[in-house]
């Protein structure tokens, strides 16, 4: 079975921010994907901090040409920015673009924003879902499903997930990662 290179861009979640290396997303998801029998490599391109502008302007040079998916896991920090939804959906647009241009395929992980951001939140919850389907992206609704807000699986600053809270999101995530390199293979007849 041939290793397929996935590729996950992101911020801080996706870098592993406070955890050693091993219990990065990346690694985590990979070893799901293994547990499911499918062989991949996931790259790590988070870099804490990141916003969907700092993702827009380092697609190209972080994500390999040989990736036959990029998870694109970016806006946490746009919205602890409060950056204006419009502006969050125009650099996540230009992400796939570019992505789709290089015929790379993508998965967007969508963030949510806490009910008490109000009007901002229904905005900006809702484009991740439109801006996958207009570029035909597959979609994780929202990549801490299940994590959020709950103590247990955060570190002291209850914002980022501890090792437990990142493994808990790997197999999560894992088979539906699956599914989307299932039918890549079925739509190219592999």
């Amino acid at each position: 079975m041939t290793v397929v290179r996935i590729t996950m861009l992101g911020d801080s979640l996706t870098a592993g921010y406070g955890l050693r290396a091993a219990d990065a997303l990346p690694v985590r998801l990979g070893d799901e994907l293994d547990r499911l029998g499918v062989k991949a490599r996931v790259n790590n391109a988070g870099v804490s901090g990141d916003t969907t502008a700092d993702g827009l302007r380092r697609v190209d040079r972080d994500v390999p040409a040989d990736t036959r998916l990029c998870i694109v896991a970016l806006g946490a920090n746009d919205l602890m920015q409060v950056v204006a939804p419009d502006r969050v959906r125009s650099n996540l647009d230009a992400i796939l673009s570019r992505l789709s241009a290089r015929s790379i395929p993508a998965m967007v992980c969508g963030m949510r924003a806490p009910p008490w951001f109000g009007f901002y939140a229904l905005t900006f919850d809702g484009l991740f879902r439109e801006v996958a389907s207009r570029h035909g992206a597959a979609l994780d609704p929202f990549l801490l499903e299940g994590i959020a807000l709950n103590p247990a699986y955060a570190l002291a600053d209850r914002i980022h997930p501890n090792a437990e809270g990142v493994a808990f999101v790997a197999r999560r995530l894992a088979p539906r990662v699956a599914d989307v390199l299932r039918r890549q293979s079925d739509d190219a007849g592999l």
